[in-house]
């Protein structure tokens, strides 16, 4: 039963039913409007505080996410950093001393950015200095990279070049090794012939009359015939890079002049030609006009046996151009 009201009429003594007019019931009903509204409101004031809106919560859960991928992408960053600088130091320490190359200035490596502001567009962002910081390493490993990727070119270049040098460079012994050595580099205060003091410019080998003479680098004759400066039969070799090597007192000669000769190539026999007190090779090599020990070229080290493997290697090579 609803809960109804009456009151006693007392003109005729019965029990009425109460009835509102439209305003009470009108205003009855605002009230329980207005109520319902604000308790709906602080209601949701509070699970909002507490819980959090679905739409908030996947917001929030995508921030983490963010957060998560830019601490995996900063570790990423910072391992390439780290590769980049071994790759500098490597670099600097390694490959251009070896080739004898000048390193890379400081500044080169890290230049300053002076009077742009390239941090304009991610201003004013709750997570400014976060992705600030980002970009900032990513413009770093950018440059680092363009500068590595640059050097490493020119450290290609500078090998290539570098082995062809050793292909010319007059690096073995022109005989077996195995033969005595008679006199260096030094001043002789008797010559053996002429019995006079003078220097002796090269590295002299005491061989049987005949034995073979290789070519100590790959180069070009320049001079191939009788020398009057006492070397008798003589060759000369032009290896480049300043390099010349000379053969002198031989019995025979088996290259021309411009012909181009390579490493481990038979170029003439030892012989006793010129000024000279026996079979014996006259060897010698300067760099820019200024005399060598030759004995610092090569390794005497080698049996007779590893000599001559290492002179048919040679001589089967293709030279370099």
């Amino acid at each position: 039963m609803p809960n109804r009201k009456y009151f006693l009429d007392l003109s005729d003594l019965q029990f009425k039913r109460v009835r509102l007019a439209w305003k009470h019931k009108l205003l009855r009903a605002l009230v329980f409007f207005v109520v319902s509204v604000t308790l709906s409101v602080i209601y949701g004031k509070i699970y909002t505080a507490y819980f959090g809106s679905p739409k908030e919560k996947i917001l929030s859960q995508e921030v983490e996410n963010l957060k998560l991928d830019y601490a995996l992408m900063g570790r990423k960053l910072d391992n390439s950093l780290m590769i980049l600088r071994d790759l500098e130091l490597s670099d600097a320490s390694r490959y251009r001393p070896v080739l004898d190359m000048d390193s890379i200035p400081f500044s080169l490596r890290n230049p300053g950015y002076g009077g742009v502001n390239r941090y304009e567009d991610i201003e004013g962002y709750m997570n400014t200095e976060l992705m600030m910081t980002f970009r900032r390493k990513v413009q770093d490993i950018r440059n680092k990279t363009s500068v590595q990727f640059e050097s490493f070119k020119a450290i290609e270049e500078r090998k290539n070049e570098w082995k062809r040098e050793m292909e010319y460079l007059p690096m073995i012994c022109p005989v077996n090794v195995n033969f005595r050595r008679g006199d260096g580099l030094k001043f002789r205060e008797v010559h053996p012939v002429l019995g006079t003091p003078q220097w002796h410019h090269g590295q002299d080998f005491s061989t049987p009359y005949g034995t073979e003479v290789y070519a100590t680098g790959s180069g070009t004759v320049i001079d191939a015939g009788w020398n009057s400066g006492g070397f008798g039969n003589c060759i000369v070799i032009d290896h480049g890079y300043g390099y010349r090597s000379t053969y002198g007192h031989l019995s025979g000669i088996n290259v021309a002049v411009g012909q181009v000769v390579k490493r481990g190539e038979m170029i003439g026999l030892t012989g006793s030609s010129g000024t000279s007190s026996g079979p014996h090779l006259h060897y010698q090599i300067d760099l820019f006009g200024q005399y060598k020990n030759p004995l610092h070229y090569f390794n005497d080290d080698l049996s007779e046996d590893e000599y001559f493997e290492m002179i048919e290697t040679l001589s089967a090579r293709t030279i370099f151009r």
